[in-house]
């Protein structure tokens, strides 16, 4: 099994913040408060300071980056303990739960490049950007969105204009999946299995061996789709804030 520490880091890598700011082998990361992922300090490794210490830093570059101090903390964790006893709490009320699971799998294992319909170009196609963000982008989404030195846009085309929408990045020998969406007019096709599937060859032919993806907790239908792709949880991970935040 991949370490956690490692897994945790290619995600952040797949997924660039605006701002980068690394703690030892946490990250402080700040893009305008697209995602959560993007708009936390990344907890995994040693911060190589005391950890309350690394904390009032995880405040302080809040602060000056104009958002609420929040960790990305891998649920049961040595360090999640150490960031209870500072005083922080569970951040209940993120937008997108606050439990996600971790997922991996084997692309290959899913791989299909004849899947029909399914494109992965080096750029958003038609359509798009609604599905997986909006129709007009904010700065910190094309810069999250678009960034890395292997990002995939992979969509199921219907006259030229996206249906179904996923984004991937390949890291090393990984595959990051995210932001995978099908047009409510085209649900309940199929569309979604296909897509992933097209993104998976895809991966592979760029070198990757295996696949991540983060999911929140209460997405069922989500998960069930991802593990009959072969994916399993590997580890989960919840957003914690400051008690004054």
């Amino acid at each position: 099994m991949r370490d956690v520490t490692e897994l945790e880091q290619r995600c952040a890598d797949a997924w660039p913040a605006l701002v980068d700011q690394p703690l030892g082998q946490w990250r402080l990361r700040a893009a305008g408060g697209f995602t959560g992922r993007a708009n936390s300090a990344l907890t995994s490794g040693d911060p190589g300071v005391p950890v309350p210490d690394a904390l009032a830093r995880v405040v302080d570059f809040a602060g000056r980056n104009g958002m609420a101090p929040t960790a990305h903390v891998v649920v049961g964790a040595p360090v999640e303990a150490r960031v209870e006893a500072a005083g922080w709490r569970v951040d209940v009320d993120h937008p997108g739960g606050a439990e996600s699971l971790v997922m991996t799998g084997g692309p290959a294992g899913f791989a299909s490049p004849k899947a029909a319909g399914v494109v992965v170009a080096d750029a958003p196609p038609p359509g798009w950007w609604e599905l997986a963000a909006q129709r007009d982008p904010t700065p910190a989404q094309r810069h999250v969105l678009t960034s890395g030195d292997r990002v995939g846009f992979g969509a199921v085309l219907r006259d030229g204009v996206a249906v179904a929408a996923v984004r991937g990045a390949v890291v090393g020998d990984l595959l990051h999946v995210a932001r995978l969406a099908v047009h409510p007019r085209a649900r309940r096709r199929g569309l979604a299995r296909e897509l992933m599937r097209g993104l998976a060859a895809w991966g592979v032919e760029h070198g990757a061996t295996t696949c991540a993806l983060q999911v929140a907790e209460h997405n069922r239908p989500a998960i069930a789709l991802y593990e009959s792709l072969g994916c399993a949880e590997h580890h989960r991970y919840r957003y914690w804030v400051a008690n004054h935040a």
